[in-house]
């Protein structure tokens, strides 16, 4: 398991630097769950992001030090030309949708498409329902987000970056996933090519074992700081 690794720098020598890119229509709280990630922040005011902007942590997996590299995208159309370059090494996406916004989930399957025709085809992905603190406006049902993932092969978790509820889960579910691919990738390496630059995984194929892995319920931790 993962502990929190500090949200400020740190000196200690990093062992390995993930790429996640955060993907979503606009205003779904992409900005805000990295803020709350990154920097253990919620801010009521946030504006819309423009261009791209990532934030890094540094978080420890199984004694090993793994920096996290954040991306956030603006989610209007007119963005759209970042797209290969801001998909470029990553290998890990959270696709991210607003519960109380119905369309904001139709157009995952667009994300999600656009995802696969840009990025490594074993990109480790979670989908994510932002919001949940606002049960009473619920658009989406828990279910049919669940049965989308497991048909798609994605990891699923309802998220509140304003409550700080299942952030902190979200993203050590996708870095925990992609520490063990990595690791099973350089035992069965050769010393070679396990030594040559065990810290990037640009241009490497991530192999995903098994199908859907939907975490359980009682598996749901709700850490609030």
């Amino acid at each position: 398991m993962a502990s929190g690794g500090g949200y400020g720098s740190s000196n200690q020598k990093t062992d390995y630097v993930f790429k996640v890119v955060l993907i979503g229509d606009s205003a779904v709280g992409k900005s805000q769950i990295l803020s709350r990630f990154s920097r253990n922040e919620f801010s009521l005011d946030s504006k819309a992001t423009i261009g791209v902007e990532f934030q890094t942590r540094t978080m420890v997996i199984q004694h090993k030090s793994v920096k996290a590299q954040i991306w956030d995208t603006a989610g209007q159309e007119r963005y759209r030309a970042v797209t290969s370059a801001y998909y470029r090494g990553a290998v890990g996406a959270m696709l991210v949708y607003d519960i109380t916004k119905r369309p904001t989930f139709e157009h995952i399957p667009r994300w999600l498409e656009e995802l696969r025709a840009h990025a490594d085809k074993n990109i480790v992905i979670i989908l994510i329902g932002n919001k949940s603190d606002l049960e009473d406006q619920r658009a989406v049902p828990t279910e049919d987000a669940k049965e989308f993932a497991e048909k798609e092969g994605l990891f699923f978790l309802e998220t509140s970056a304003l409550e700080a509820t299942n952030v902190e889960e979200a993203f050590v579910t996708v870095l925990t996933e992609i520490f063990n691919i990595v690791n099973k990738k350089n035992l069965v390496a050769g010393d070679d090519e396990a030594n040559s630059n065990p810290g990037s995984l640009a241009g490497k194929k991530i192999l995903i074992p098994g199908p859907a892995q939907v975490i359980p319920e009682s598996n749901r931790m709700c850490c609030r700081s």
